[in-house]
């Protein structure tokens, strides 16, 4: 039976991937994201897709955003996000730190946490929440490794809140992926060198890695996985 699954951030980069393989596998895909250009390109080149522009940062148009979704949804991916401080102004005095620090925290925990909120009495039974995390929560990168690392924390309390209802909730937690848009182009030879030579598979991640780990946590084989963060990072941060 064809699922309903929602991707935030899904008009490009991990989201889109996302959307075209679950819409690959014949399951109903709603996308969102800010830009209306890069939501609606995705939604027409896939089959059967919805896509509706939203900031997930903004209770208000996620009250919108939830009175155009379908009464059920079996799978939520919390992908909507990023590194803020690439599109800082560069000022450093405290009002300024304090709203770059905050851009962060918006954008990837308040967002996950608000979407997940709005949509709560849509989850199906044996569906699935699944947050794209980040490798910073774990090796610090600032403001949006806090973030991040917030994201895996509340996804704890998130998972034992949801479990009784028999929906499971867990984080991906990528590496350095190529071939998106999250440095914006700002990634300099060096420092990717660096980011493939801390892996023990010395190579970066690719778009298929995350969709094979999201798509595993979001199948029947996955049900008895909760509350976890799940890495995928070649081994450049190893966990036991």
């Amino acid at each position: 039976m064809a699922r309903t699954i929602l991707i935030t951030g899904g008009g490009t980069g991990i989201g889109r991937a996302l959307a075209e393989h679950f819409a690959a596998h014949g399951d109903h895909v709603v996308i969102t994201g800010r830009r209306p250009g890069p939501v609606k390109e995705t939604a027409d080149a896939l089959p059967g897709a919805t896509g509706l522009v939203c900031d997930h940062t903004d209770p208000a148009a996620l009250l919108r955003l939830a009175a155009e979704l379908p009464e059920r949804l079996d799978v939520l991916v919390n992908n909507a996000g990023g590194q803020t401080d690439f599109d800082a102004d560069g000022a450093t005095d405290l009002a300024s730190y304090a709203r770059d620090f905050r851009a962060n925290l918006d954008a990837n925990l308040l967002s996950a946490a608000l979407t997940t909120r709005a949509v709560d009495d849509r989850l199906a039974a044996g569906g699935a929440v699944i947050h794209i995390g980040s490798i910073a929560a774990d090796q610090g990168s600032g403001s949006y490794g806090a973030a991040k690392a917030g994201l895996a924390s509340w996804n704890i309390d998130l998972a034992r809140t949801l479990g009784p209802r028999g929906v499971t909730a867990n984080v991906v937690s990528p590496g350095y992926i190529a071939d998106t848009e999250f440095f914006r182009d700002k990634l300099a030879d060096e420092r990717r060198e660096r980011l493939i030579a801390a892996t023990a598979t010395g190579r970066a991640g690719t778009l298929d890695d995350i969709t094979g780990a999201v798509a595993f946590l979001a199948s029947p084989g996955a049900r008895h996985i909760t509350g976890q963060v799940l890495n995928v990072n070649g081994g450049a941060y190893a966990s036991r």
